[in-house]
């Protein structure tokens, strides 16, 4: 077995290599976060599609990205994951600067959908290169850490897209999301190639069949988390609001200091039994943020809910490794990355039409009903040894 990363790079959590993926996935996640923000307003205001257009043009980048997943997680395996991180970042930059000439909601789902193709590559290529740089034993830890860059990302873009609008429009705001994507590509640039070569493996598969399970389980808290996010400034602006990227703040700012003060406890606790505390969390503040009759129980339902996204990603992608060998972890990594685009795509598209139908409260009433389910499905799956 040959390996592109030396001996000593893995005695070591805060690698150089580790640190530039980490500094290229916030600028690239910045602008997720200022997508976030820009995409239900975008679309519910100037484009006029409504909520369920909102919910529709929210989620269509992930609809393309789940279905290249098989196929970008096999090229990780055999081709490396650098080439996914730089190329994909150049795709996302090109489909954000083409957002600012949207004019309707069909090119805006187009779009959309183009992102998806660069969300498919660079989020493959992130995750099995963290798996490949952590020492084993800090690997809940290197998910947590690494993360911040993702809860970084939504805490700032947001807000950062907010005063992009309000003094300079729409346009200028889509532009800065691109610029920072060139920037993530760039650093990405730098990133050592990590993939691992095994070269008694013959054949790569599409599906890596053992994570299957905790990814489901972690779909649900995906879902749950995705109808949130798609909403909350809309729900917020219901209550009248004044900084609807106010809860958005507050989520992503909650979830980086969690991260920051509770790493290690992700490698100390049973990873599928913290994920199914950290579902039940969730659906407690969403049930607070469903029935909120104030911005003030809004702000708490969201800081609940943050409390319990604080350990469901690292535990979830803790438990999918666990799974995967070492020439495995593009293909669990897809895995993985797919729960997140099908929980993001399908998740704000189907609670759309319940905000349509019935309100905002009732889509994040639905999102607390899917955490739950997911808790319970979490707690009877066990992980087997590879």
């Amino acid at each position: 077995m040959a390996t592109t990363t030396t001996p000593d790079s893995r005695d070591r959590l805060f690698t150089r290599g580790f640190i530039l993926l980490t500094l290229g996935e916030l600028a690239y996640l910045t602008t997720d976060g200022m997508a976030i923000f820009l995409i239900p307003v975008y679309a519910a205001g100037p484009l006029e599609a409504g909520q369920a257009g909102a919910g529709l043009a929210f989620g269509a980048f992930a609809l393309s990205a789940l279905a290249l997943r098989p196929w970008v997680g096999r090229f990780a395996d055999t081709r490396g994951r650098r080439p996914l991180l730089i190329g994909g970042a150049l795709v996302a930059a090109l489909a954000l600067a083409l957002t600012a000439q949207a004019t309707d909601l069909a090119s805006l789902v187009a779009l959309r959908l183009l992102a998806g193709v660069g969300e498919a590559a660079v989020f493959t290529a992130i995750f099995a290169a963290i798996a490949d740089l952590a020492p084993p034993s800090r690997m809940g830890e290197a998910l947590s850490y690494n993360s911040l860059a993702l809860y970084l990302g939504l805490a700032a873009g947001p807000p950062i897209a907010e005063l992009m609008v309000s003094h300079a429009g729409f346009a200028a705001a889509w532009y800065l999301a691109a610029g920072l994507a060139v920037a993530a590509a760039a650093t990405f640039v730098f990133v050592p190639e990590s993939r691992v070569l095994d070269e008694s493996v013959e054949r790569h598969p599409l599906i890596h069949r053992p994570s299957l399970p905790v990814a489901l389980g972690f779909l649900a808290s995906i879902v749950a988390m995705g109808g949130f996010l798609a909403f909350v400034a809309l729900h917020a602006d219901d209550l009248g609001m004044t900084r609807t990227s106010l809860p958005l703040f507050l989520y992503g700012i909650t979830v980086v200091v969690g991260r920051v003060t509770m790493a290690k406890l992700v490698d100390r606790v049973p990873p599928l039994r913290l994920a199914a505390v950290a579902l039940v969390a969730m659906a407690v503040g969403l049930t607070v943020a469903a029935t909120a009759p104030s911005p003030g129980w809004l702000l708490l339902g969201v800081l609940v809910l943050a409390i319990g996204v604080t350990f469901s990603t690292p535990a979830f992608f803790a438990a999918i490794f666990a799974t995967a060998g070492p020439s495995e972890r593009g293909a669990a990594s897809a895995m993985a990355s797919a729960a997140l685009d099908l929980g993001l795509g399908a998740g704000p598209i189907l609670l759309g039409y319940v905000a349509g139908a019935a309100g905002i409260g009732w889509a994040f009433g639905v999102a607390a009903g899917v955490a739950l389910a997911g808790a319970g499905w979490t707690l009877t799956r066990r992980l087997s040894p590879r």
